[in-house]
């Protein structure tokens, strides 16, 4: 709310105004005059993180997001859903705030410009549908390389330029959102072993350091 005393000082000495919304990319900087109170949302999230979420959205290449510097601009959309995460953040609803960075993220852009390099659609698809199959026992990067027929480096190193993060990373996504749909109505030893944790301590760590909250607490929300 508010925002007309805030000025970018390092562009066009654009000011704000109630709803304006900002874009940077990871690693731009900006320099600002705040000279009067206001309130805002500031959502941080990393260029893979976002890329490989865009990814697992869209079914596409991660490189096809387009993902430009915007400074107080009018993105009607895009504003109420980072008010909307506020307001459940602020009220620990895990499940609305996770609705509504999906839904932010299907907003965004996508570059369609010819790409080079990174493993086809089929190839993905094809070790999509592998991890999938095989989330409740051990993932081996050289499986999934000779799915691909390609060295484990190379493998490695085109799915990381395709998806946004590397293999194991992606892994975990799928884990643990396997984790979720199961969380409903299995005991969470059951939901461990289901999705290849060594324990029920290690979805705890793992399934909190993506999600947030543990599986308990989300479990939780799910039932209320």
């Amino acid at each position: 709310m508010g925002g007309h005393g805030t000025r970018r000082t390092d562009g066009d000495g654009k000011s704000g105004w109630s709803g304006a919304v900002c874009v940077f990319p990871e690693g731009h900087s900006s320099e600002w005059q705040i000279t009067e109170t206001f309130r805002f949302v500031h959502l941080y999230v990393s260029d893979d993180a976002l890329r490989a979420a865009f990814s697992e959205l869209h079914d596409c290449d991660a490189r096809r997001l387009s993902l430009e510097e915007r400074t107080l601009d009018d993105i009607p959309d895009v504003g109420q859903l980072l008010d909307n995460m506020a307001q459940a953040t602020l009220a620990r609803d895990v499940l609305r705030a996770d609705a509504n960075f999906a839904e932010l993220v299907a907003t965004l852009p996508q570059n369609r410009t010819p790409l080079s390099g990174g493993l086809t659609a089929r190839v993905l698809r094809l070790v999509d549908d592998w991890i999938e199959a095989h989330l409740s026992g051990d993932i081996r990067l050289k499986d999934l390389a000779e799915l691909a027929g390609l060295s484990e480096f190379h493998f490695h190193r085109m799915f990381r330029q395709s998806r946004g993060v590397p293999p194991h990373r992606w892994v975990t996504m799928q884990r643990v959102a396997r984790a979720t749909s199961l969380l409903a109505d299995t005991p969470l030893a059951q939901v461990a072993t289901a999705c290849g944790f060594s324990s029920q301590s290690h979805l705890t760590r793992t399934f909190k350091s993506q999600v947030g909250v543990t599986p308990a607490q989300y479990k939780r929300q799910i039932l209320t």
